[in-house]
């Protein structure tokens, strides 16, 4: 069985913060973060809602993705969530 890793982003309630991050056990890390479990920026800032994620089959790839989207515009995280949640939805009950 081959191992997979997602890219996310995460957001506070008011979708006002934007969080990226790349995991290998995605329903894990949004759990930890969820519970604020992990100190830093999303503890401090109340990032508790996933609303994207991408699928791929390694490491490399996930990073590669998760860079391009950090060096992009905030309209752009903006853009990819709305394409596929334009509700905003939490997606991780989903998961």
């Amino acid at each position: 069985m081959s191992q997979q890793y997602y890219l996310y982003i995460m957001t506070n309630n008011y979708n006002s913060v934007l969080y990226t991050g790349v995991t290998n056990n995605l329903q894990r890390r949004v759990y930890e973060h969820k519970e604020k479990m992990i100190e830093g920026f999303t503890k401090k800032y109340n990032i508790t809602k996933l609303v994207y994620y991408e699928i791929f089959e390694d490491a490399y790839t996930a990073i590669s993705r998760e860079k391009q989207i950090k060096a992009g515009s905030r309209r752009k995280k903006i853009d990819l969530v709305n394409r596929i949640n334009q509700e905003w939805r939490d997606l991780y009950d989903a998961l």
